[in-house]
């Protein structure tokens, strides 16, 4: 296959902070596609870089499917461009989302605050 550094699966589990049936998920998805050599798998950079993609995107909170996305047009023909200029309208949408759950978040808090207050009064007036 393609020359350059490989890893084994214990390595790249090791190196993203994930187990190795989490590798295997992403494999079976079809997100990366190690070389097999018998019932080892061996990834290169291509793979590296695919799960390093993956992982971000899940810690950014996108799905799967949007994150597969991305991932594929890391190796379409305007590969990077592409990949760029979709990225960026996935992340005005994800900071819109999370802007908006931070405002109900902190509305919420405040609501709390309110009725803690109330039942702190309440309480004291019982005596």
């Amino acid at each position: 296959m393609t020359s350059g550094p490989t890893w084994t699966i214990a390595q790249i589990a090791e190196e993203f902070g994930v187990t190795h049936r989490t590798v295997r998920h992403y494999e079976d998805l079809g997100l990366i596609s190690p070389e097999r050599q018998g019932t080892r798998r061996i990834y290169h950079r291509r793979d590296r870089t695919r799960l390093g993609l993956i992982l971000r995107g899940k810690r950014l909170g996108f799905p799967l499917e949007e994150i597969r996305t991305i991932v594929d047009l890391f190796d379409a023909p305007r590969g990077r461009r592409a990949q760029l200029e979709y990225v960026l309208g996935q992340i005005d949408e994800r900071r819109a989302d999370l802007e908006q759950r931070l405002r109900d978040a902190q509305d919420a808090l405040r609501e709390l605050d309110q009725f803690e207050r109330r039942c702190r009064d309440d309480l004291e007036k019982l005596g």
